[in-house]
């Protein structure tokens, strides 16, 4: 493909550069990892070169990958070989630009507490303080998605950070795996009443647990919490939804057909909006980007449970659908959260 262009990024715009000495592509397509309705995502070939100019998008940062149409008719989907700079996801890494303005949590490198980490189930990490031992009551924070969450968006490292720093109390992280996601975090019934009926009461008979215990989740995963505090009472004290996936049948109809357990959610979304089946209020703190599908789904969301009588606030983040946009916006919206919480 021969040399490598990095873009060119300020802070209006990027323009990506695609080298194509041997004029082996018919086109190029950028795949951008958020929601850009309007705008034109097709390079253009100058030359031996594919470019493309792109506004900027709302967002501190975006990750994308480009698609190539080669001659022989295979089409690729690869990081830009121009960009060095990776984020990690789910499915893999992408390329990833940073707009000026854009700095990384100041947790990420400060001091941390030791920490050790166990598997209790094949399904159920438990993460505390080093010196920490089961007898010691502790607060508990419960992650859907946790591994991941941990591996992505370093989910203990922030808890770490924030215990050397004495901003949160000695805690420990319940971090769960699911096996069929789609199925068991599309508001199921039977995985709240998990939750409920064995994980809690096998987590609190491992070790001893002090005050409200706090759920987290992202996407599906911060619906099927909704849906276990809902659906329990004194299950969550609290609650901390990213990007939940609170699909709409109104906002969100391209979610209909690619998205097998779009009914589903979509009336749990228009059962908790009607304001059926709300047990017990707790404080919950949304985030979501400003450039991601799900943001007015949650800003609707957000309002209804306030209505409802949670103390419920939304912070819009400067960026998308992605561990790395959920990692920038723990501090300082899951601090606050579980300070609120665990100290009052």
């Amino acid at each position: 493909m021969g040399r490598v262009i990095a873009p060119l990024v300020t802070e209006e715009s990027v323009t990506f550069r695609l080298p194509d000495a041997e004029l082996a592509l018919t086109g190029t397509r950028l795949l951008p990892a958020l929601s850009l309705p309007d705008a034109r995502l097709e390079f253009a070939r100058a030359g031996k070169v594919w470019e493309l100019d792109l506004p900027r998008p709302p967002a501190l940062r975006m990750e994308y990958k480009l698609q190539l149409h080669h001659v022989d008719g295979e089409v690729e989907e690869i990081c830009d070989p121009g960009n060095p700079l990776r984020a990690p996801g789910a499915f893999g890494d992408k390329s990833v630009v940073e707009f000026p303005g854009y700095v990384a949590p100041a947790w990420l490198d400060a001091e941390k507490v030791p920490g050790e980490t166990v598997d209790v189930t094949d399904t159920i990490r438990l993460w505390a303080p080093a010196d920490t031992e089961p007898t010691d009551p502790l607060p508990l924070l419960v992650a859907h998605d946790g591994p991941e969450y941990d591996r992505l968006a370093a989910l203990t490292g922030f808890s770490a950070a924030l215990i050397a720093a004495g901003r949160l109390p000695r805690h420990r992280v319940a971090m769960l795996q699911p096996v069929h996601r789609d199925e068991e975090y599309s508001a199921n019934p039977e995985h709240s009443a998990l939750l409920h009926d064995t994980v809690l009461p096998a987590l609190r008979e491992l070790v001893a647990v002090e005050g409200p215990v706090v759920g987290m989740g992202a996407s599906l995963g911060g619906l099927a919490m909704l849906h276990a505090q809902r659906s329990h009472k004194g299950l969550f004290g609290g609650l901390f939804l990213q990007s939940a996936s609170f699909l709409d049948k109104e906002l969100d109809p391209q979610e209909r057909g690619r998205f097998s357990m779009f009914a589903q959610v979509s009336a749990y979304t228009a059962e908790v909006l009607r304001g059926e089946a709300a047990v017990e209020p707790v404080p919950v703190a949304l985030t979501c980007g400003t450039a991601e599908e799900n943001l007015a789904n949650n800003r609707q969301m957000a309002r209804a449970l306030a209505a409802q009588g949670y103390p419920a606030k939304l912070t819009e983040t400067p960026d998308a659908h992605n561990y790395v946009s959920w990692r920038d916006a723990f501090d300082p919206a899951l601090a606050d959260l579980l300070r609120a919480v665990w100290v009052g």
